[in-house]
């Protein structure tokens, strides 16, 4: 009887997540498409690129993966450029680590924190209360096959459009970064203010005569360490801040 009880709060709690995942599945879907048209001129397959956002998640660190795959670099390069794209999820993990029950098992916690993005990060800590790991599947069983399935289907779509208008759709990856950065920018001068150096340093390092013989996501991976450390040193985020932008 009591694992009778077991199982069905469980399925509801794993409902409760695909509930809240339906809202994020969509959304992830039509951002994937467009990084599916960047796959494709990555060389990427339809089968490729799902498996590639089945197992990353994460829509700057596919981005950053995709334009150097494009690039031809080396392995070492494309790894050290997702590891440092997506080095936001050690945090929010880490985050989440905390208000695990004492006796959740390791294979859970594993398997929450590789299943975390910016998403389902906000809709967990939004729910409350100690980290249910079934609310977390339920959300990934429908964010991340959509997330997939929209990457696929962007590279399918890229062999199927014309170059014009493959052109025009790869205009939107940019869109949706800007939709990324101009909140919190408009929210805090040190962040706008960090964003600005990027744009400045980034155009800088093209040209320099000593960092423009580096790669672009050699670049990148300079760039990110510096701005992001600098950033952090200058202007600290305490925990009473987090809890009033939370």
């Amino acid at each position: 009887m009591m694992e009778q009880r077991l199982g069905a709060g469980r399925r509801a709690v794993f409902m409760e997540g695909v509930h809240d995942g339906v809202p994020i599945a969509l959304g992830y879907f039509v951002v994937a498409f467009t990084l599916g048209i960047l796959a494709k001129t990555a060389g990427l397959s339809a089968w490729q690129g799902f498996v590639t956002s089945a197992v990353n998640i994460a829509s700057a660190g596919e981005y950053a993966g995709f334009t150097v795959i494009a690039a031809q670099a080396p392995y070492l390069e494309i790894a050290m450029l997702t590891l440092v794209a997506n080095a936001r999820y050690f945090l929010m993990a880490a985050a989440l680590a905390q208000r695990f029950a004492p006796d959740t098992p390791l294979l859970h916690r594993l398997a929450v924190s590789f299943g975390v993005t910016d998403e389902v990060f906000g809709i967990t800590v939004a729910r409350g209360g100690m980290v249910q790991p079934y609310y977390n599947y339920g959300a990934l069983a429908i964010s991340v096959p959509a997330w997939s399935a929209g990457t696929s289907a962007g590279i399918l779509a890229g062999g199927i459009l014309p170059a014009a208008a493959v052109s025009a759709l790869s205009v939107a990856l940019y869109g949706m970064f800007v939709w990324v950065i101009l909140p919190p920018a408009k929210k805090s001068r040190p962040i706008a203010g960090m964003v600005l150096a990027s744009f400045l340093l980034s155009l800088a390092a093209t040209y320099a005569p000593l960092t423009s013989e580096l790669s672009g996501g050699t670049r990148t991976i300079i760039l990110t360490l510096l701005i992001a450390g600098v950033g952090a040193a200058l202007f600290p985020v305490h925990e009473e801040q987090e809890e009033n932008d939370a």
